[in-house]
């Protein structure tokens, strides 16, 4: 699979959709973006049960900004819905496939039950 191209109406929809997405936030004149952007590719084109898509923040500026992406590159790591990972800088191609292992051995079952605990625990707190 190769990677989609998100914009501020397509965003929400992707993560909706409770697949492992993976986000790199980008700009055309930066260096660092270009040269991740063939790792990233790359890693799209071997894990087709992921999705892939990219943010271009010149065209972007509002879904970048309302995100705080404050430096590019960025990833964003989401599944079943829940943010994973955001970390600005170009990753290797090793460091992307560790994060990829890494993020589908996680127990879902267990993230949710830790944040519905957390929701629980702020709406005993008085306002």
């Amino acid at each position: 699979m190769t990677t989609i191209d998100l914009n501020k109406d397509t965003f929400q929809e992707a993560i909706k959709e409770g697949k492992t997405l993976i986000v790199d936030f980008w700009a055309p004149w930066c260096g660092p973006c270009r040269n991740f952007a063939p790792v990233f590719e790359a890693a799209a084109k071997q894990n087709s049960d992921i999705v892939f898509g990219k943010v271009n923040t010149e065209e972007e500026e509002e879904l970048a900004g309302g995100l705080g992406i404050r430096s590019i590159p960025t990833l964003m790591v989401f599944r079943e819905q829940v943010l994973l990972f955001n970390q600005a800088g170009a990753l290797s191609a090793p460091q992307l496939g560790e994060l990829i292992t890494q993020v589908k051995d996680i127990d879902m079952a267990q993230v949710h039950a830790e944040i519905a605990e957390e929701q629980a625990k702020a709406g005993d707190k008085p306002q």
